[in-house]
């Protein structure tokens, strides 16, 4: 029957019933399948009480003959006790049964069959991994395959003509997994023209066909079970599917009946019968790595000697399957999985041993037989169909006790590999089958948690829960995500390693270059790169395309004009995320003409126009709104002809120019542009489209004041079911309140100021409350902006506030996953009205979506949009990482977290080095110690999800190489060094794992010993390494290990004189030292040149040789920029008056007169900073008050620096 729910309820007028139990269901009463629920659990709720009766619905029915209830938990007070009721209907049935040798045919009617709609429906049972369940093909090149392989569904469809047919060019769609486990599993395929829909049990693959075709045409017939080799009976192509098929239907023509009524249809191959007798292969699963084993006793054998056969599969890459006490003693013999290969190993007396291995990937999941026989003084070892391995003996052995399969009771146990974690079936010993049924009756055999009659094997990387193209491998009992190259990190890929705005990267420290930003961060859209100008007050964010020359346009008409299509550095989706998320945008175009105009000057109608982002025609040029057809000329009133709107228009026979400025966002940027007056005789056009710039970050200073507790904002509910990130700054004076909450039928989440120090992120999906909770020493309460990150995801939770320890709590296995809310999502209060906030809260993000804060608060009571305070407006008043500090008349900022001093943290921090000199910075205590402390109960495996990260950032001048610039070392003798090497080309040493040789990398070959500023920026995330040089592209690297580094003992600029284990060429440039000026020097969050300025006297810091500060930084950096804007001033300059071949030595003249002027520029501020250098240098001293307002609360960051996290997004203060 179907079974669509079933009810329990416990025994009657007593204290005895069942709690919580599992489901399991046969259709042979042999092998049973446990029943989980859509989201992987597979626990059912039963009874508080012996009276109530709780039902439970099938997420999806299924079609069994034998059902078995087992107990997990039951009343404490009493015993089990369960009355059950089972729901659903029966259903007819019409089954084939196929014996890997036949095979049945649809015959058309007619010679091919063309169809532009199929729909394919079936449901299948196997013990097999491969064989072929349909295929039909035309002579024209269609064909339809479906296939198992490696106990996988693929399809194999194509529609274009002239494709072969089994080339190994061809593309499968992979659905379904473990379909080999001897239960029915449904398929269902529909197909409408190139859309096609591939459904297995529950799991749906949606996809297009490739090429042009729109019409499956096959030929003759349709093979169901294998493909029959025409012309030869009996033979076939492919391997033949060996099961059962149940209900077979093709676009709603019933195969199987038409079989048993023997109808001309269809064709039989073989022996095909219409009943389920696939024989049953009974396994047990082996539950516990570290304590389930079955001990089976030794068969006589009659030839002397033993041997051993079985069926295993598992997941895990080790694992002991057996292992044997020989004759003579004290020889064992032990078959292990160790890194996904099988070992066998004969251990002789001593520590002497003998040791084959073989196999390849065995832990996939699919089952593999292994074969092991000491006849003839000799041990033979054969893994599947490989070729046979052998151990040579000096004598006969003899098994001596049982055999222990997957494990040992504790009395027997002298290995240390972790126990089998898989299921095994078909185990012979001594070529005698061994019962499993008698030993989980107790009449063979010994054993301990162990399951019977079922393999409960699943499958936790399907559906595949890693984001962003995440990849997923798994365990038994768990799987971890390989996120490299995705460009996000995290359990689950979520997060994105990249900021999302060049507004961002400024608040983080950085200077102009080319960044790659991530729009919606954790979002689904992928990271892009684009160029971020920070040298103006406004932070511009530049993309360019892929026409950045002037065009040059003759001969085009409005019959058939000149098109050029712009492609952007990124896609039309996050092209609209930046430009929608910046305050505003702009993008120049330029228009020379002659001869050419714009607009026809009868009927008005535009001969050239441009495409906005959705492919709409436009013929607005400047700064005009929609639909104006004019230029900035008209609005600027200084068109050359007042008759006309554009310069253009006039029609002169001389070059005229038009150009605007496009403003408005929801037409930018231009995708397209069409060019339709340039064939008249003279006529000509050169025009330029400039890159698209944007300023400002919309959602970094979008805020609400909520100043009434029972007022709140209210958004849709949260899309959050498997993942999700909640960030947001707040600052408020009241003790408590609850910064967001979204509730469920049962699940909730909710974000709130528990106490005035400590900040709560809580939630339910099913498995209980959690709760996490990270306390401040310091009151949280205090008026200033305080940071949050909370997140949840099926492996785990995390909560961060500021920059204190990251608190992780590890989700469990078999919960479950998903988080199922309704109502709305209530931001500063809670649907009661109760408990809710009062203060700020501002950049509000959940899973990258930014929300608008003040636009909802102007229609709500009781909020406000914006918050008052002189710390709360998008102008930059603190840089690089400064932290802005309210106070009651103004303001002041915290540098403590900055590598930079002065007032508003933007004055660089210099020092003079000379070969002798270095700063050492020792860490109070072991740092990875403090940033894991959080994480070291949960035990969140690291494997592929490392949270190993360094932000390093410095700049330098020097003409001495090879030099020593930075080493990072460790009490475990990792470390890190970054040098000049012998040709002045920067190198960058990682050595993270002590047994390998160490990572190099070389991201400049040029010389960087030139005597100018460069500036270096590291990022790790992980195995990836981010390099950038000056403003260079970020270029990325790979580890070799995603290590951390463990232990961290002290950070060194300059010459290294403790002996360390590093490579030869580290030692060489560690020897030299340094020599020049080291500026704004930051690893994480330490500033170690502040500190050897500030705490010359702390025991953290040890400086040896002179040390002189300098503005060297600030004089370099003033250099180059002078030189850069006067650069970029030319540039521009020639770039807007070379289109026009008349200038030519007007632009000669005004270039050399720039040179010169740049000449005199640069030597007149050089002069002027030497000048007030000798003056300091003169000055008797510092004054101690000036350097303590530089400086601000450093001392205070010396004892506190342990405990920060690093964390990219944590930076946002």
């Amino acid at each position: 029957m179907e079974v669509t729910a079933v009810a329990t309820q416990g025994r009657y007028d007593s204290w005895d019933w069942v709690s919580s139990y599992l489901l399991l269901y046969s259709d042979t009463g042999r092998v049973w399948k446990q029943y989980r629920h859509e989201d992987g659990v597979g626990r059912f709720v039963g009874n508080t009480n012996s009276e109530a009766v709780v039902q439970n619905k099938l997420s999806h029915p299924v079609r069994t003959r034998f059902l078995r209830f087992i107990p997990r938990d039951w009343n404490p007070s009493g015993w089990m006790g369960l009355r059950v009721e089972v729901y659903g209907c029966s259903y007819k049935s019409y089954v084939a049964d196929f014996d890997g040798r036949s095979a049945l045919l649809y015959r058309f009617n007619q010679k091919s069959m063309s169809t532009v709609k199929d729909v394919i429906s079936l449901r299948f049972k196997s013990h097999q991994a491969e064989g072929v369940l349909l295929h039909g093909e035309g002579q024209r090149g269609d064909y339809i395959t479906l296939e198992l392989h490696r106990g996988r569904l693929d399809l194999y469809l194509n529609l274009d003509d002239n494709r072969l047919r089994f080339s190994s060019g061809r593309v499968a769609v992979t659905v379904g997994s473990l379909l080999d486990d001897q239960h029915w599993h449904s398929v269902q395929m529909e197909r409408f023209n190139r859309q096609v829909n591939l459904t297995v049990d529950s799991h749906t693959q949606h996809f297009q066909t490739k090429g042009e075709g729109h019409s499956l045409e096959v030929d003759y017939e349709l093979s169901f079970g294998g493909i029959p080799l025409p012309g030869k009976p009996g033979t076939f192509l492919r391997k033949n599917f060996h099961g059962c098929m149940e209900n077979l239907y093709y676009n709603g023509i019933n195969i199987i009946d038409l079989a048993k009524r023997r109808k001309p249809q269809i064709h039989s191959v073989g022996n095909v019968t219409f009943s389920c007798s696939q024989p049953q292969l009974v396994a047990c699963t082996f539950v516990s790595s570290g304590s389930s084993f079955l001990s089976l006793p030794s068969a006589a054998s009659a030839t002397g000697g033993f041997s051993v056969r079985f069926q295993f599969r598992t997941w895990n890459p080790d694992g002991l399957l057996l292992s044997v006490q020989l004759n003579p003693e004290p020889q064992r013999l032990e078959l292990q999985i160790s890194n996904s290969r099988l070992y066998l190993t004969l251990h002789n007396s001593g520590r002497q041993k003998s040791e084959v291995s073989a196999g390849h990937r065995v832990n996939d999941g699919l089952w593999h037989s292994v074969s092991l026989d000491t006849r003839n003084l000799q041990i033979t070892f054969t893994v599947d169909n490989e070729p046979s391995s052998s151990i040579e003996l000096w004598e006969q052995l003899e098994s001596k006790g049982s055999f222990y399969f997957g494990g040992c009771s504790t009395m027997n146990c002298q290995h240390q590999t972790p126990a089998f974690q898989g299921c095994m079936r078909l185990i012979f010993i001594n070529r005698q089958p061994m019962n499993l049924n008698h030993v989980q009756q107790g009449l063979l055999g010994n054993y301990n948690e162990l399951q019977f009659d079922t393999c409960n094997i699943r499958d936790r990387c399907l559906p595949n829960l890693c984001e962003h193209g995440g990849r997923c491998s798994q365990t038994w009992s768990t799987f971890t995500c390989d996120c490299s190259g995705t460009g996000y990190s995290g359990a689950t890929c979520h997060n994105s390693i990249y900021e999302s705005s060049c507004e961002a990267y400024k608040l983080i420290g950085s200077s102009s270059g080319f960044f790659s930003i991530d729009p919606d961060g954790s979002g689904p859209l992928g990271p892009t790169q684009v160029y971020c100008n920070m040298t103006e007050e406004k932070v511009w964010t530049v993309l360019a395309h892929n026409s950045t020359a002037p065009v040059t346009v003759q001969g085009s008409s409005p019959h058939k004009p000149h098109i050029m299509k712009l492609n952007y550095s990124a896609s039309a989706e996050q092209l609209h995320a930046i430009v929608s998320g910046s305050e505003q945008c702009q993008q120049e175009v330029v228009y020379n003409c002659k001869k050419s105009r714009l607009f026809n000057t009868k009927d008005g109608s535009p001969l050239s126009w441009w495409l906005d982002r959705e492919g709409e025609r436009r013929s607005y040029w400047g700064g005009f709104l929609p639909g104006v057809q004019q230029c900035s000329c008209s609005l600027e009133e200084n068109c050359i002809d007042m008759n006309y709107f554009c310069n253009c228009d006039a029609d002169a026979d001389t070059w005229a120019n038009d150009t605007g400025v496009l403003s408005y966002k929801d037409h930018l940027p231009v995708s397209q542009i069409v060019i339709g007056d340039t064939n008249r005789t003279g006529s000509q056009a050169v025009y330029h489209i400039g890159p698209l710039r944007c300023y400002g970050d919309k959602s970094i200073w979008n805020a609400a004041s909520f100043y009434q507790e029972s007022s709140y904002l209210y958004f849709p509910t949260l899309q959050a079911e498997l993942a999700s990130d909640i960030s947001f700054f707040f600052k408020t004076s009241a003790p408590s309140g609850v910064f967001l909450e979204n509730l469920g039928l049962k699940d909730f989440i909710r974000a709130e100021l528990s106490s005035p120090s400590v900040v709560t992120f809580s939630f339910d999906v099913g498995n209980g409350p959690v709760v996490l909770s990270v306390k401040s020493h310091l009151p949280l309460n205090d008026r200033q902006w305080h940071y949050v990150r909370a997140e949840r995801n099926v492996k785990e939770a995390s909560l961060q506030v500021d920059q204190l320890p990251l608190r992780f709590l590890e989700a469990p296995a078999d919960g479950h996953p998903r988080l199922r809310l309704s109502s709305q999502l209530f931001v500063g209060g809670t649907a009661s009205q109760q408990r809710g906030f009062l203060g700020c809260i501002r950049t509000l993000t959940i899973n990258g979506v930014s929300f608008d804060l003040e636009e909802r608060a102007r229609m709500t009571p009781g909020v406000s949009s914006g918050c008052p305070g002189y710390c709360s407006g998008s102008s930059s008043l603190c840089h690089n990482r400064g932290r802005c500090i309210e106070k009651n008349n103004g303001y002041v900022c915290d540098c403590s977290q900055s590598a930079y001093g002065g007032t508003t943290c933007n004055q660089e921090v210099s020092v003079s080095f000379d070969m002798e000199s270095s700063v050492t910075y020792t860490f109070q205590e072991p740092f990875s110690v403090m940033q894991n402390r959080s994480s070291q109960a949960s035990s969140v495996s690291t494997e592929s999800s490392s949270r190993a990260r360094e932000d390093i950032a410095f700049s330098f001048v020097t003409s001495q190489r090879p030099a020593m610039l930075l080493t990072v070392s460790t009490f475990s003798q990792q470390y890190i060094a970054v040098i000049l090497a012998k040709n002045g080309s920067l190198q960058i040493w990682y050595h993270l794992q002590t047994d390998r040789s160490p990572d190099v990398f070389s991201p400049a070959l040029n010389n960087l010993a030139d005597g100018r500023l460069h500036r270096i920026r590291i990022h790790r995330v992980g195995k990836n390494l981010y390099v950038q040089i000056d403003q260079d592209i970020h270029t990325k690297y790979t580890l070799s290990s995603d290590a951390e580094l463990i232990l961290i003992r002290s950070l060194t600029l300059g010459k290294v004189t403790r002996r360390e284990n590093f490579n030869e060429k580290v030692v060489q440039a560690a020897s030299k030292g340094f020599i020049g000026c080291l500026s704004s020097v930051q690893f994480n969050h330490v500033a170690p040149l502040k500190a050897a300025l500030t705490n010359r006297g702390s025991s953290l810091v040890t400086i040896r040789g002179p040390l002189v500060q300098s503005n060297c930084g600030a004089l370099a950096e003033s250099t180059s920029h002078t030189l850069q804007d006067q650069t970029v001033t030319a540039n521009k300059d020639k770039e807007q008056h070379g289109s026009s071949t008349q200038n030519d030595l007007a632009v000669i003249a005004g270039v050399v007169t720039a040179v010169v002027f740049i000449a005199v520029c640069a030597l007149a501020v050089i002069s002027r900073l030497l000048y007030q250098q000798r003056r300091a240098q003169r000055s008797s001293s510092i004054k101690e008050d000036n350097r303590h307002s530089m400086y601000t609360d450093y001392r205070t960051e010396m004892h506190l620096h342990n405990s920060v996290r690093d964390n990219m997004k944590e930076y946002y203060i």
